[in-house]
């Protein structure tokens, strides 16, 4: 029997293996790709991401990537995911550096630099376990057990202009934007390759109910 195929893309700047070996231990058929052919052929996607926003749109374009993820994501309407960079990719622009490059904008939103209020002594990047609290209604967050924590390492946020969009939040001197759903799309700021069983069990409801 054949099974559907979730593709991690590779596009330099991301923990592609970590995600791949996490989502094999669930069962899945995986692969990491930059082959357009083989994005094609996938029933779900992964976008994850380090590092930096402009060089990551600008992996993307060079390669091409960006325009066959377009095509995929917004014209085939195939289920992607967007871990940390990956989500912050999605939105509309950010404000990360001098670079003036668009976002996908695949979302109507914008990535702007993390801010926890001075006087509490709060460290950017925000680095560590918290928790993340659903909101409003995504298959990313059904049935989750209460006290879920994931792990984040982010200097920057995505602010979603549409509230309906967001899918969880997580305090940090002020509350922000830890995963948004918007129909096939979905983003969570943290890294559920580094999360344990609460990662395991997200990207499990992604698969399964995305």
């Amino acid at each position: 029997m054949h099974r559907p195929l979730i593709a991690v893309v590779d596009y330099g700047m991301g923990n592609v293996g970590s995600v791949a070996n996490m989502l094999r231990r669930l069962g899945n058929n995986v692969t990491i790709t930059q082959d357009h052919g083989e994005l094609r052929s996938a029933t779900k996607l992964i976008l994850p991401g380090v590092g930096a926003f402009g060089r990551g749109i600008e992996m993307l374009s060079e390669s091409g990537l960006a325009n066959t993820l377009t095509e995929l994501v917004i014209q085939r309407m195939t289920p992607i995911l967007g871990i940390c960079l990956g989500m912050q990719l999605m939105t509309r622009s950010s404000e990360e550096g001098d670079s003036a490059a668009p976002g996908l904008g695949w979302i109507d939103a914008k990535t702007v630099r993390l801010k926890p209020a001075s006087e509490l002594g709060l460290k950017v990047p925000h680095m560590g376990w918290s928790h993340a609290r659903p909101v409003n209604s995504s298959p990313l967050f059904v049935g989750v057990e209460e006290g879920q924590r994931f792990y984040f390492v982010h200097s920057y946020q995505v602010v979603c202009n549409n509230l309906e969009d967001v899918a969880a939040v997580t305090f940090y001197g002020g509350s922000f934007v830890a995963a948004f759903s918007h129909g096939h799309i979905h983003g969570v700021q943290f890294h559920p390759e580094k999360s344990h069983r609460f990662g395991m069990a997200l990207l499990k409801r992604f698969v399964e109910s995305c």
